[in-house]
């Protein structure tokens, strides 16, 4: 298949720069995967597509605030976001402006409680930085990083924790799981009530994600690897789900990559970590995952392909054209689709 294949008009005015005031306000769009059938509700009405006996499978990564305002010595200001922690206060970094920033550069951020030496140049322009500092680098980060926000995002985020799930718990990701971000405590709350089961799966976003699909043939882009984990509580309950008739429904395509990863041909899960570069694409034939949450993604991206590859390229690109008539918000602070079987009683006359 080509890359081209995956494409679609988007204007730019839909896609969204900051996120709603209510997370669970944004709009849902249901996708029938086997008839194509579009639904149009709001997020808080997810628990009616539920089923007693499900089970959500969340990841409950937490974007760790990796960009960094500093300045040189001599005043010039500079940016240093983290990538990679090599351990002992070493990173390695992407750095503007680069040309300033070459071996021995110094950078200071706030009021000096932290500063930087560039050490080493790289591939692809990265810098290994080695960080100075007292006390916690986390806490410093906290107090004096800015959330990495993908480039299409152009505002600036005023309530840093708006980009981050509600259930985030692990620091690691460079960006969100964004699929996540419409959840709340309430409908989380409600959603268990109903006896629908959640899980947590880690996998740390990274940079990768943005990285657009330069190959002509898809089957010739190179994945990025992403460092994920599973817990034998989550395999249990996964694999009980499975067992009972219930539906594993994954919060977002990074839950979807990492279940997949680590499932056995017959599906059963067991605890594992390690780094997945999976490239789910049409023609995938999926071991565990019955339905998913997720937002409305990139032209030509890779995660438009392993949507594709659930619910058919004409159905998702028909639900995407679908959705750029009804004006919804694109991207990570947009609104959502489920995608599952038996839906097309909620398709529009």
């Amino acid at each position: 298949m080509k890359t081209s294949d995956f494409d679609f008009y988007l204007p730019e005015e839909l896609i969204a720069q900051t996120p709603l005031e209510r997370r669970d306000a944004s709009r849902l769009l249901t996708l029938d995967k086997t008839t194509g059938a579009v639904g149009h509700h709001h997020f808080y009405d997810l628990p009616q597509f539920l089923r007693p006996g499900d089970c959500l499978v969340m990841n409950d990564s937490r974007v760790l605030p990796a960009r960094l305002i500093g300045h040189r010595p001599t005043g010039g200001a500079c940016e240093v976001l983290l990538l990679v922690d090599k351990g002992e206060g070493l990173w390695e970094c992407l750095v503007r402006p680069g040309r300033k920033l070459k071996p021995g550069a110094q950078v200071i951020f706030g009021e000096g409680q932290l500063t930087a030496t560039i050490e080493a140049e790289v591939e692809d322009g990265k810098r290994l930085v080695r960080f100075h500092y007292q006390g916690i680098f986390l806490e410093i980060l906290e107090q004096l990083g800015k959330m990495p926000l993908p480039p299409y995002i152009k505002a600036e985020l005023q309530d840093q924790e708006r980009y981050q799930t509600v259930y985030s718990k692990v620091v690691g990701s460079a960006a969100a799981p964004t699929a996540g971000l419409h959840f709340t405590p309430e409908l989380l709350r409600q959603i268990r009530e109903m006896g629908v089961k959640e899980c947590y799966v880690t996998l740390h976003v990274g940079l990768g994600t943005f990285r657009p699909v330069k190959a002509e043939d898809i089957q010739d882009h190179e994945m990025h690897s992403e460092f994920c984990q599973i817990s034998q509580e989550t395999a249990d309950i996964i694999n009980e789900t499975k067992r009972n008739g219930g539906r594993v429904i994954c919060v977002g395509t990074t839950s979807c990559r990492t279940i997949e990863s680590f499932a056995a041909e017959d599906g059963t899960m067991t605890a594992r970590s390690g780094w997945t570069n999976i490239f789910i694409y049409p023609g995938y034939k999926f071991k565990v995952l019955d339905a998913l949450v997720t937002n409305f993604h990139l032209p030509q991206s890779t995660l438009i392909m392993l949507v594709s590859a659930l619910a058919g390229r004409e159905h998702v690109l028909a639900a995407y054209e679908e959705a750029v008539r009804e004006r919804y918000r694109f991207f990570s602070f947009g609104d959502a689709m489920f995608i599952a079987d038996g839906l097309e009683k909620e398709a529009r006359p």
